[in-house]
């Protein structure tokens, strides 16, 4: 199986195997403490309280190609702008967007998961009654085809909230709105759902295009059996292709399922300025946001506003976990970005994190011992992967964990040889695997 996918290394483990094997316990632990840490680094555990950042993983001949794990301190500026304004979106919505970290910021969602956190405050400001968060990647991250999908904690919505995971052509600043073409992946928050008291159930996917207003849409709604506001993250997923837009939720969980939205979008009409194929087959940016109040819940007085109350500080958030893009390669494809995306620790700057590895590698492969220099100038060369493609560097680092298992499994027998041991090649393979728990 892929190395993510390796169970945790545990200390209580490492502590075992010292019981077990008293003779080379000196030797275990000069590698434990190394080796947890990197392995550690090297596989994407699930501690206690957070949430797997794994995704739907690759599946259907879709390859990661670009991701925001939201694992930093900040928000990555080269791939996020934030919008400041209170225009209302085009739809009447109550909010100041602000650049204030109040309501836009990377952090901890209270149970270990870093996130981008969009938070709207019942306020006055700029002329509003609200102010809210909204980010966008365009000009800075942009695709075409491909599968994305984003695991979001959705605040409770009832009554007045609306926060959307969303798509939109990057040519949208030369040819505007509807030209560029709307992908709405997510909704939550429609007043159809306050009528029915289904508010934590029920959400909808929109697609929205045409040469100016009024323009073309085609949308569905859902009402799931289970809620989608539970304080828990849910993914939401969408696959586009040459021939259409399928929108999908918990596919992780659920991977056989019928869309909630599907769209055909093929571009057989380039003469009908109507058809859906001419606006949806070009590199689209990403978009999150909190909107508050406005056409779709309808609702356009502040005081109607219910969501935000004294009993949650007159505040809520939507957290975002992870963002997520694949691609098969094809070429019909494209994708753009001003940086790499994370890999799969979430780290940006791959050459601080080559010399990390690099330090830890030689520990590991000299064994304190300079005669034992090869094997860390040997793994110097996997882990200098500073440029390269996401792929490429996951590729790497399974190649790194698997040199350093290698690398591991000699100096045991070494160490069995130097100490006057019998080595027992069976014995030396049950140490190295209690260790690294493969």
């Amino acid at each position: 199986m892929p190395w993510w996918h390796y169970p945790r290394p545990t200390t209580l483990k490492t502590l075992t195997l010292f019981t077990l094997h008293k003779e080379t316990s000196i030797i275990i632990m000069k590698y434990s403490v190394i080796t947890l840490s990197l392995l550690l680094m090297l596989s994407a555990p699930t501690a206690f309280g957070q949430s797997s950042q794994e995704g739907t993983g690759e599946t259907d001949g879709y390859v990661l190609v670009w991701q925001d794990l939201f694992d930093g301190d900040e928000l990555n500026e080269l791939r996020w702008n934030i919008e400041v304004n209170g225009a209302g979106g085009g739809n009447n919505e109550l909010q100041y967007y602000t650049d204030r970290a109040t309501n836009v910021h990377v952090g901890d969602d209270g149970k270990g998961n870093g996130c981008l956190i969009l938070t709207a405050h019942r306020e006055s400001y700029g002329g509003k009654s609200f102010t809210s968060g909204r980010v966008n990647s365009k000009n800075l991250v942009a695709f075409k085809h491909g599968k994305i999908e984003a695991a979001i904690r959705m605040p409770k919505t009832a009554n007045g909230l609306w926060p959307a995971f969303w798509m939109m052509g990057n040519d949208y600043d030369a040819v505007g709105w509807p030209k560029c073409g709307e992908t709405d992946i997510v909704e939550m928050g429609h007043q159809n759902a306050f009528a029915a008291g289904n508010q934590e159930k029920y959400f909808n996917g929109a697609m929205h295009w045409g040469q100016g207003w009024p323009n073309a849409s085609y949308a569905r709604d859902t009402t799931k059996s289970y809620s989608l506001q539970d304080g828990e993250f849910h993914i939401f997923t969408a696959i586009w292709d040459e021939n259409s837009m399928s929108m999908y939720v918990d596919l992780d969980q659920m991977p056989v399922q019928t869309p909630y939205f599907k769209m055909d979008i093929p571009c057989t009409e380039p003469d009908n300025e109507w058809s859906p194929g001419n606006y949806f087959h070009k590199e689209n940016f990403i978009l999150f946001n909190l909107a508050v109040g406005g056409n779709f819940p309808g609702i356009y007085n502040a005081d109607e506003i219910t969501a935000l109350n004294d009993a949650n500080g007159q505040e809520a958030s939507m957290y975002v976990n992870y963002v997520k893009i694949y691609q098969k390669g094809t070429a019909d494809e494209s994708i753009y970005m001003a940086v790499p995306g994370d890999d799969t620790l979430g780290i940006t700057d791959f050459a601080d994190e080559a010399d990390r590895m690099i330090t830890i590698s030689s520990g590991i492969a000299c064994c304190r011992d300079a005669e034992h220099d090869d094997g860390a100038q040997d793994l110097r060369g996997i882990v200098r992967f500073k440029g390269a493609s996401l792929a490429d560097r996951v590729a790497m680092r399974h190649e790194l964990v698997v040199r350093l298992l290698e690398v591991l499994h000699v100096r045991f027998h070494e160490a069995h040889v130097r100490r006057g041991l019998v080595v027992d090649a069976q014995q030396v393979d049950a140490d190295v695997a209690l260790l690294v728990r493969v």
